[in-house]
């Protein structure tokens, strides 16, 4: 798994490097989004998140999602569109799941794209993430995640 400045990044998922976003294929169709170590280290605790609804069409580039913290509120973009299939309650009941488990209990919604292939071609590999993440964090002036 690469670890970039203290974040972790998993190997066995595609990234969303601007936005801060991980998609994992399911094998049905259907993707699973969530936010990384840094957007949950950037954002600090989360306080909010709300979803687009179940069956909500999603643009490509658009918002799946709101996530709120004390420092910030703003999308959940995704490169994918597609509809909404469904969105994590555990989530919404609790949001501070992103910041403990972003990539597990944490995730936002499972989207069932349009066009897949055409999204997934814009993604970078988990195993050749680190590089484009490094740029990224020089970028935005982010030291990285704690410790």
């Amino acid at each position: 798994m690469p670890t970039v400045r203290g974040c972790n990044l998993p190997d066995d998922l595609l990234y969303d490097v601007d936005n801060h976003i991980w998609f994992k294929e399911a094998g049905d169709g259907t993707v699973k989004l969530g936010m990384t170590t840094v957007a949950t280290a950037m954002a600090g605790q989360l306080v909010a998140f709300t979803p687009k609804k179940v069956g909500r069409k999603v643009e490509a580039g658009k918002s799946c999602a709101t996530v709120e913290s004390g420092k910030w509120v703003g999308p959940a973009k995704s490169v994918a569109a597609g509809e909404v299939a469904a969105v994590n309650d555990a989530l919404a009941a609790k949001p501070s799941l992103a910041n403990e488990d972003p990539y597990g209990a944490g995730w936002l919604v499972i989207l069932k794209p349009d066009d897949w292939a055409g999204a997934k071609a814009a993604l970078t590999p988990g195993a050749q993430v680190a590089q484009e993440y490094e740029a990224k964090m020089d970028a935005d002036g982010f030291a990285g995640c704690q410790a």
